[in-house]
């Protein structure tokens, strides 16, 4: 008997152990492609192609795996296909959970472009055969990175990579996979800087987006298609499921993501459905539901207005979010904030582009531009108006309706074109904004010098995504995430061949022979400038001040040109940090993040950064300078969010680095604003050596008494 319950609890024992390794198992993701995976002509690709990236940004809780082979297509029949690789046979045992597809432009090329009829076949086998290997794959397909160069003999014509897209697109729709536009976010001038290859800068953007991708939480069973009573009839939109129906006499779309977004949050579109659409897309993408019903050509009356009362009461009631971000295109912003005016509680937010705010000046005319004579009649007859003396006393268009739009507190999203003069931003935006600012109200605005009322939107739609991303409480704060920098270039002050990991290690291996280390300076690149004992480091021109300064101390710079708070948290995280237990730290870091992420995201990785470092650096006294003042004028956007990140910090900073952050800008900054400039070089962020001379004096004293 005893034997037998012997070997009931080791068989026990072995079971919980089993199924502890199977709960246990990392999330597997292969990444399959070609140049752009595999980051060929990518400095430092072993570490730098966006597989490797992303595995860095996620925890050990998955197994990134890089199965990119340079040259590769998807057609079986095509120069070099990706089918007979040895890397395509690896990844198909590695039975992947997520399996991201990079096509590539391989197929794209001359040679081959009479076979595109079989490259939607052939993307179809190459999904099936991921999922043959792990039946619960999950299939994420990337659009087609087209280089960035003239037509040749060895790049094809646009058309050819357009329809490519297009094939994607639809294999995705008829195959269930999912689509990621990575293509759309890259600036190609800093991104890809030979036209062809993607540089550092460029996966990192990448990697951040599949980061997005694979933490992107889903709202598993929710359909709302089944809901809707009414004939639909079903079509893709750009890779998505697409309803169309008719309701109230008009016609109405819903596209609905492949993972729906817990929440099920949604757009709704006023006007000119499909028109440069790359927002929409986007949020698609990230779950977002995307919806239309057209109340043309009523202008926002109160026939429009009960429309869509009763259409979003058919959404809402079937499952979508009580709030909706409104996207209005040039009259389409009569749309969305009359309806707006009168359902405060329903919006989330307004993204307004080139929008009309005064029909009296669209389609009026009546300021510095023709009537649009059609369209004028068409408004005096929505708004019953039979003389023209009394449609040009109009007052219902969002510009005399400020008061009930600031009323519910969403913010606000205009893009505009500053040679608009179809509906000009001096009549419309510029007095909106002024009015809804007056009104305590949030607004802002995008300008485009030069540009005219088209085309609409942005290339890259990153900053109206994100805008309505963070709105409703669903952005990513990379600011706040652990991740390696990319930073490659000789010009960051570098020596030539020294990108950022020679960098990184470079100050470890400073940090481990420094015993014992009193003082170490930690941030970006305005810190790289005071040199410390670095060996790849080209510019220094606060060293002397600073080994002035601190003479008779050990000391050490662990600046890095380009870093963000991000990049400090990894560094820490993972460098020697901990070993070399400095007496004091100087943690001055967040500029770099100012084109990217809001101030509060910023504080918040700034935080993260502090915490840590009192966490497990306790003997380290730490002294938090956030950002140093930034922006050469005080309305400057770095000035602006410089001011929000020290607002936040100012509640976990001690009250001796609060006293030298306010010594800091009353030294840097003159009485009328502006930076000084003895103290900055043009860019108003990097000091000059007197700047580095008035940085010491202030915090010199501070660190000097903190070794005692």
């Amino acid at each position: 008997m005893k034997n037998i319950l012997f070997c009931l609890s080791v068989l026990l024992c072995l079971l919980s152990h089993a199924f502890n390794v199977i709960a246990q198992a990392p999330v597997k993701i292969a990444c399959i492609g070609s140049s752009y995976t595999y980051a060929d002509g990518t400095a430092n690709r072993e570490k730098n192609a966006y597989p490797a990236q992303l595995q860095t940004m996620l925890s050990d809780k998955y197994q990134v795996k890089n199965f990119g082979v340079a040259g590769t297509g998807i057609l079986k029949t095509g120069r070099l296909p990706y089918w007979k690789t040895n890397e395509y046979k690896e990844a198909l045992q590695f039975a992947a959970d997520l399996v991201f597809i990079e096509p590539g432009i391989a197929d794209t090329q001359s040679p081959d472009n009479q076979q595109l009829l079989h490259y939607a076949i052939d993307l179809k086998d190459l999904i099936s055969s991921f999922r043959v290997a792990n039946p619960d794959a999950r299939v994420v397909l990337l659009l087609t990175i087209p280089a960035d160069m003239p037509d040749s003999s060895a790049i094809t014509e646009k058309p050819i990579r357009q329809q490519t897209v297009q094939l994607i697109q639809q294999t995705a729709y008829e195959t269930g996979a999912e689509v990621v536009n990575v293509d759309m976010l890259l600036s190609k001038e800093n991104m890809m800087p030979d036209k062809v290859h993607i540089s550092p800068l460029g996966t990192a953007i990448i990697s951040r987006r599949l980061y997005e991708v694979v933490q992107q939480p889903v709202q598993k069973g929710f359909d709302i298609f089944p809901k809707l009573k009414y004939n639909q009839t079903y079509s893709s939109f750009y890779g998505y499921k697409m309803t169309t129906f008719t309701f109230n006499n008009r016609e109405c779309k819903v596209v609905q993501p492949h993972r729906v977004m817990p929440g099920q949050p949604w757009i709704w579109r006023a006007r000119f459905w499909g028109h440069e659409p790359q927002t929409d897309i986007a949020l698609l993408e990230r779950g977002y539901h995307v919806v239309y019903c057209d109340a043309s050509e009523l202008f926002g009356n109160k026939e429009a207005v009960s429309l869509w009362n009763k259409y979003y009461d058919l959404l809402h009631s079937n499952g979508l979010a009580k709030k909706a971000a409104m996207e209005g295109m040039s009259r389409g912003g009569i749309y969305v904030y009359n309806w707006a005016a009168v359902n405060p509680d329903k919006v989330s937010c307004v993204y307004a582009d080139n929008p009309v705010l005064d029909l009296l000046s669209w389609p009026g005319g009546t300021i510095t531009h023709k009537r649009a004579d059609k369209e004028w009649a068409q408004f005096k007859a929505d708004y019953g108006f039979t003389t023209e003396e009394a449609a040009l006393e109009f007052k219902g268009s969002p510009l005399y309706n400020v008061a009930a739009i600031v009323r519910g507190a969403y913010p606000m999203l205009h893009v505009v074109g500053d040679a608009d003069d179809l509906v000009p931003v001096a009549e419309n935006t510029a007095l909106f904004e002024k009015a809804v600012k007056a009104a305590g109200g949030d607004i802002t605005v995008i300008h485009k010098p030069g540009m005219g009322h088209h085309p609409h939107s942005l290339p890259n739609p990153k900053p109206i995504v994100d805008f309505i991303l963070a709105a409703a409480g669903h952005k990513t704060n990379f600011a706040a995430i652990a991740t390696p920098g990319v930073e490659y270039r000789a010009a960051a002050g570098w020596s030539d061949g020294k990108d950022w990991w020679g960098q990184y290690d470079d100050i470890n291996n400073l940090l481990d022979a420094s015993k014992p280390l009193d003082i170490l300076m930690l941030g970006n690149s305005i810190t790289q400038g005071t040199g410390g004992h670095r060996h790849f480091v080209t510019s220094k021109p606060g060293f002397a001040v600073f080994d002035s300064l601190y003479r008779g101390h050990s000391w050490e710079s662990a600046g890095i040109s380009g870093d963000r708070t991000q990049h400090v948290l990894w560094r820490v995280q993972h460098g020697s940090y901990m070993k070399a237990a400095p007496k004091v730290l100087v943690l001055t870091i967040g500029v770099n993040n100012f084109d990217d992420d809001a101030g509060s995201e910023i504080a918040a990785g700034i935080k993260e950064i502090y915490q840590w470092l009192l966490k497990n650096m306790p003997s380290t006294k730490v002294i938090l300078l956030g950002p140093l003042p930034a922006g050469l004028t005080a309305d400057h956007y770095k000035r602006v969010k410089y001011q929000q990140i020290q607002g936040i910090l100012e509640s976990i900073v001690p009250a001796e680095s609060r006293t030298l952050v306010k010594q800091l800008a009353t030294t840097m900054i003159l009485e009328n604003g502006d930076l000084n400039p003895k103290y900055y070089k043009k860019d108003g962020v990097h000091l000059t050596a007197e700047g580095y001379a008035a940085w010491a004096g202030v915090i010199g004293k501070s660190v000097l008494s903190a070794l005692k």
